[in-house]
């Protein structure tokens, strides 16, 4: 009896350690599982998702979801999609894109050092065509696109392709409609109003050798002005493709019906800019039909400046309350 005893308990023994055993392993095993899960929880939560899009040097890895975006001269796209830059373009000698008003969003000079960009920690940068030469030291920092040739200058396409850097393709459609509406809510009353009176677009040139320079039918600045809202380009403007020169003799030949300028820097009371806006003071400047008929529109240079949407709903409504009234 002593020995069946003994061995029921020994038995006892081997079965607790079974069971014991066995948990544990369930407990390990669950454990592990929950861990799994816990990562892929803090995955998505962390934005860490990428794919892969081309821009115009080839394949590039951003964020599915990118939270800190730096647009360099593309700022107008991410406000005009309701997404403020986490940094906003500068230069020394031309400045900042004011019609924006961006007060609260850093400067970023293009021409310092990059360090400054580094500070921002940006997990997406989206370059125009104009920075190249800088490309490879952007993409040390962050993902880095680049905007392809054949769609800048565009600013439709420009947008859909900021809005779907951004993950937000949806809202280019949106903004789209109401700016296309506005192109032709606009378009209609130009035309009641001026026909085909014919209009040039002049930018004053300031600095140490000031001169006016007439911007041609496909400026990117201007350009949509013929394009989008059918107005009738002055002669002069069918040959130019970005901008010349007016030289003084060929001024008593300006006889646009219309004529839009601003100064290339600064405001038109810029101390700085007296002696070029004192070329409007000259006698042939005067002589011309615009000048004659109070047809010529001193405005101010942000946004007439730029092709942005943004910009490009201002210039309208600067149309409708200089010319429609």
């Amino acid at each position: 009896m002593a020995m069946r005893k003994i061995g029921n308990i020994r038995w006892l023994i081997v079965l607790l350690i079974i069971i014991v055993s066995l948990t544990g392993c369930n407990g390990e095993k669950e454990t592990l599982t929950n861990d799994e899960d816990n990562k892929q929880i803090s995955t998505k939560e962390e934005g860490n998702d990428t794919r892969k899009v081309k821009d115009a040097f080839g394949e590039v890895e951003i964020p599915v979801k990118p939270k800190r975006v730096a647009g360099i001269y593309l700022e107008d796209y991410m406000l005009a999609l309701g997404v403020e830059p986490i940094v906003q373009w500068y230069h020394p000698s031309w400045g900042k894109q004011e019609y924006l008003g961006l007060t609260d969003v850093p400067l970023f000079d293009i021409t310092g050092s990059l360090e400054a960009m580094l500070e921002k920690k940006p997990d997406l940068i989206i370059l125009p065509g104009a920075m190249d030469e800088s490309y490879q030291l952007y993409s040390k920092i962050a993902p880095t696109y680049r905007v392809p040739d054949e769609v800048l200058g565009d600013a439709e396409e420009t947008l859909k392709i900021v809005a779907d850097l951004l993950g937000i393709p949806e809202k280019a459609t949106s903004v789209l409609t109401d700016y296309k509406q506005k192109i032709a809510d606009t378009k209609v009353k130009l035309e009641e109003v001026i026909g085909r009176e014919t209009v040039a677009v002049v930018r004053l040139d300031v600095g140490d050798k000031p001169e006016l320079r007439l911007f041609g039918l496909n400026n990117a600045y201007t350009g949509m002005i013929y394009k989008d809202l059918g107005l009738e380009p002055f002669k002069w403007v069918k040959n130019i493709k970005a901008h010349d020169v007016i030289s003084q003799e060929k001024i008593p030949e300006f006889t646009a019906d219309h004529i839009i300028i601003f100064p290339s820097n600064g405001t038109w009371d810029s101390e700085s800019n007296e002696k070029a806006v004192a070329l409007l003071d000259d006698p042939l400047w005067k002589g011309i039909p615009a000048v004659k008929n109070g047809h010529v529109y001193q405005l101010e240079r942000s946004h007439w400046q730029s092709g942005a949407i943004t910009a490009n709903s201002m210039k309208m409504e600067d149309l409708l309350n200089l010319i429609v009234k």
